[in-house]
């Protein structure tokens, strides 16, 4: 498969979806149909409030980019039912030139395999080591699957869909010779087969075989039939030649008593890297794959773990892979478009790499429409104004810069609104302290970040006003504080910015070495007074990685 995805950091904020979807728009305007863009994260309140309002719809969500199964299996299936017989299934597998098919049920259910290998043994059986054995005569079937085996017609058919063992007799020899024969097995079970020879048709029906099957296409006379009626002995034509005919006969067995239904199935989701190992190893050579309902959604083949997933990444907002998709690092990441500090990422070849020292990724992406003259859609210029507004918390945090300013003009005009406006319903639209479980709320717009050997977290969330903190900020610190512990970070932070006044509340949990080198103004446990601080990015990730090069060197800070 062909895709690459334009995809934000995890726990995605106002400005990942938003420069995620104006990029794909970019990319697609400018030759690169196959972009997508998407997420890898919930949207929130605020989100959905963007995007209800410029008439977008929410990126796809993608929760792992690495390669799956369901990204090389082969979709198109070809498979048989149980009731379907050994001649159809040979058929399709000699069209196809297979070796081994599914048999699927109604529901889609795998109900075993068949092997061409098994098919064989059972069709052209060794022969018996002592005279007495029948097991190259005996054919277990209907006569409703004789007849559609044999492309013939039944003209007496009683029991006709019964199931049973048959035992196969070819009428090619003398009147006497075939009648002491016919004394040798049940006639109840015997199934003749002979040409234009009336007199072994009138023994065999005579004698009340169970069916008799008249080769060549050749017309049963009308008093023929009437007799074997009579008897209760069912009548086939066949339109083959007898030797023809006698091979087809053992080819009318229903699949389902010959398949192998001990078979190693994969569900589509699953990770390739993850079943390699278990599918190489296996006696199988194909594996059906399930889907949600546990039905047969694509065939895995071991050649098929030699395909080559074509899925490629474009970052958005960010750059480091402790941020990015799950699996970022198995698949080809080709551009990466921000606005952050450099981290530790390396590619396998040379990429676009665009990071430039403004307010807003969807600065860069508008600029890009702008500087390559690509006509700016009403919609998108909506959602890229959205994201430089929440950013940059409508130019006022020290991240700004007159790129912001220029480019957020041009998006007002396009976009036909007030960037002041909009912004008051931005974030009037949703507070995560009133809306959300502690839980959540800490984690909707939360990075990772290394730095040497040691890994934090920075959260943020943008209120107006204080009062709905103050009321939850046990809860947020026993929250924040069990998510810290959960992935093993030194220390992990929020920052509550109230962006009426410009000012935010800082929450630290974790070492205490660490905690110590915090300088702000402490107005309860673990909780920071941050004048005129607002900015992730630009103010209090410095900050906190300035505290831990304090609290490495031993200087009280």
């Amino acid at each position: 498969m062909s895709e690459i995805l334009v995809i934000g950091h995890r726990n995605p904020d106002t400005d990942a979806i938003c420069s995620a979807i104006g990029y794909a728009e970019f990319k697609r305007r400018t030759g690169l149909t196959e972009a997508i863009a998407a997420r890898c994260g919930d949207t929130n309140d605020r989100i959905d409030f963007v995007l209800n309002t410029f008439g977008v719809p929410a990126p796809k969500f993608v929760a792992d980019v690495s390669p799956k199964i369901s990204d090389v299996m082969q979709r198109r299936i070809l498979s048989v039912r149980p009731d379907s017989t050994a001649a159809e299934a040979l058929r399709l597998m000699d069209e196809k030139n297979l070796r081994i098919l599914p048999v699927l049920d109604e529901n889609q259910k795998c109900r075993g395999l068949l092997s061409l290998f098994k098919l064989s043994k059972f069709l052209f059986p060794a022969p018996g080591r002592n005279p007495g054995q029948q097991n190259s005569r005996e054919v277990f079937s209907s006569l409703r699957s004789l007849a559609h085996t044999l492309n013939g017609e039944l003209l007496v058919g009683v029991e006709a869909e019964r199931e049973e063992e048959l035992i196969l007799m070819i009428g090619a020899m003398g009147l006497e010779s075939f009648a002491e024969r016919l004394e040798q097995f049940p006639p109840e079970k015997c199934c003749v087969i002979v040409g234009d020879r009336w007199d072994i048709q009138n023994v065999a029906i005579r004698e009340g075989v169970r069916v008799l099957i008249v080769t060549g296409g050749i017309h049963v006379d009308a008093k023929t039939v009437e007799a074997a009626r009579r008897k209760n002995v069912s009548v086939i034509t066949s339109p083959h030649d007898t030797s023809t005919t006698a091979s087809l006969c053992r080819a009318s067995l229903a699949v389902r008593h010959v398949l192998n239904e001990e078979f190693l199935c994969f569900r589509e989701n699953a990770p390739l890297a993850a079943v390699r190992d278990e599918a190489t190893a296996s006696g199988y050579f194909v594996f059906p794959v399930l889907g949600g309902e546990g039905e047969t959604v694509g065939i895995l083949s071991k050649t098929d773990f030699l395909k080559t997933v074509s899925r490629k990444l474009i970052l958005v907002d960010h750059n480091e892979l402790s941020q990015a998709v799950q699996g970022a690092d198995e698949v080809e990441i080709i551009e990466i478009i921000d606005h952050h500090r450099i981290g530790a990422l390396a590619t396998q070849q040379p990429i676009l790499f665009r990071n430039e020292p403004v307010g807003s990724t969807s600065t860069i992406v508008a600029d890009g429409f702008f500087r390559h003259q690509v006509e700016l859609p009403r919609s998108i210029a909506g959602l890229l104004l959205a994201g430089i507004v929440s950013d940059t918390l409508n130019l006022t945090s020290p991240t700004t810069t007159a790129r912001d300013m220029e480019i957020l003009k041009k998006l007002e005009m396009i976009a036909e609104v007030n960037a002041r406006a909009f912004t008051e319903k931005l974030f009037a639209s949703g507070s995560l302290l009133t809306l959300k479980p502690a839980p959540q709320a800490i984690t909707t717009d939360c990075k990772e970040y290394s730095e040497g050997n040691v890994k934090f977290s920075v959260a943020q969330i943008e209120e107006t006003g204080f009062d709905q903190f103050w009321q939850r900020k046990d809860e947020l610190l026993d929250a924040l504080e069990k998510y810290r512990a959960s992935r093993a970070y030194l220390f992990s932070t929020l920052m509550v910015t109230d962006v009426t006044t410009q000012n935010s509340l800082l929450l630290a949990v974790g070492d205490e070495k660490f905690i110590a080198r915090i300088n702000h103004p402490r107005l309860e446990p673990g909780i920071y007074e941050m004048h005129d601080v607002v900015s992730r990015k630009k103010q209090l990730l410095p900050y906190l990685t300035h505290c831990l090069r304090e609290k490495e060197k031993g200087i009280k800070g």
